[in-house]
């Protein structure tokens, strides 16, 4: 055998390696996505339905979900993504008017402190 067919084979092999190492890496995470799964989390099934997460049981690898009041049970494999972690998401006793205000709010405080950047750069620059 030449040189350039030894090389070619252990080019390959090396491809093949570097592969498997990267799909044992992402079944890895999922499996942790999917162990660190718990009541509140927003998730995504496989067949695209967004749902909360009800009850976790990994022992059996059983999962339910609400949807709209709908208690629906699936493997937990039929779980294709978490959206949101519930730890993540915020509860608030406020009503959709009273945070459009405080976002409005914010907004306006930002570009005022936007403006007074803004004359202080001209300022500067008259100088």
């Amino acid at each position: 055998m030449s040189y350039t067919t030894i090389i070619m084979f252990v080019v390959l092999i090396g491809a093949i390696f570097l592969m498997q190492r990267s799909q044992k890496k992402q079944a890895q995470e999922r499996q942790n996505q999917l162990n660190a799964i718990a009541k509140g989390d927003e998730v995504v099934t496989i067949g695209g339905m967004y749902a909360v997460v009800d009850e976790v049981d990994n022992d059996n690898k059983k999962i339910v979900l609400d949807v709209d009041g709908v208690f629906l049970p699936f493997e937990l494999t039929a779980i294709k993504r978490v959206v949101t972690k519930e730890s993540q998401t915020v509860e608030t006793d406020q009503t959709p008017e009273e945070a459009a205000e405080i976002i409005e709010t914010s907004k306006a405080e930002e570009k005022g402190s936007d403006s007074k950047e803004t004359a202080n750069t001209e300022s500067a620059i008259e100088e």
